[in-house]
């Protein structure tokens, strides 16, 4: 699955004090970012779409999302075409994941907060 992880100065630090006080409401957590970038990929806007298979590959394991169409990876990052010129990244799950980043960075506060 082509997937992106999240990066956010503090986060890590965040994830682990989290997990330190409450392993469960961590996991709680991660789903919930998942669960909201999954639904975001598949709304209009989220998925380039052509014939909607890239998008109907969207899924989630554990804490990724991704897609398992094997051309996603060019569709987010671009590719070269056969006359030899270059079609650019979409760069879709990327624009996900910087939309979840702060609202994950809250939840982690939030959750950390209830102790």
């Amino acid at each position: 699955m082509a997937g992106v992880k999240i990066s956010i100065d503090g986060i890590p630090e965040l994830e682990r004090e989290l997990q330190r006080l409450n392993g469960i409401r961590f996991d709680a957590v991660t789903k919930k970012q998942t669960t909201q970038m999954l639904n975001r990929a598949r709304q209009s806007g989220g998925t380039p779409v052509d014939t909607g298979e890239l998008r109907a590959s969207s899924s989630t394991t554990n804490d990724e999302i991704g897609y398992t169409k094997e051309y996603a990876p060019h569709v987010e990052y671009g590719h070269r075409t056969v006359n030899g010129g270059w079609v650019p990244g979409q760069r879709f799950l990327k624009a996900n994941v910087d939309t979840q980043a702060f609202i994950y960075y809250q939840d982690l506060l939030k959750a950390i907060r209830k102790g």
